[in-house]
């Protein structure tokens, strides 16, 4: 009775050890950019990208090519509809200010 009691106990013990190590997983969008612009002083090729979005920072994945940029992360009041690049041309440089997500409230924003 007693065996039984402590191989219980150690399987649940070694579970609950096991359910603190799973990851979680941040959001990730899909955005596609019209043309090539630079964010934050690293260039982008236009295409369709992956965000992965945390906090502080964006990682802009595309085929097996990623880059992290620092970001300010905003949580609007209403959902957009589609995403949404704001870009900006200074010259002849084009840049991303601000990307709406669709279908969430997060605005994303480049200094």
């Amino acid at each position: 009775m007693l065996t039984k009691f402590v191989l219980a106990f150690s399987i649940l013990a070694l579970v609950a050890a096991m359910a603190g190590n799973i990851p979680v997983k941040s959001p990730a969008f899909h955005v596609t950019l019209t043309r090539p612009a630079m964010v934050n002083g690293t260039a982008l090729t236009a295409g369709d990208y992956r965000l992965i979005v945390n906090a502080g920072k964006v990682t802009f994945v595309m085929d097996k090519q990623s880059r992290e940029i620092p970001a300010k992360v905003e949580v609007g009041e209403r959902k957009y509809d589609e995403n949404q690049v704001q870009y900006e041309r200074v010259g002849n440089q084009t840049t991303i200010k601000e990307i709406c997500l669709g279908g969430s409230k997060t605005r994303l924003v480049f200094n």
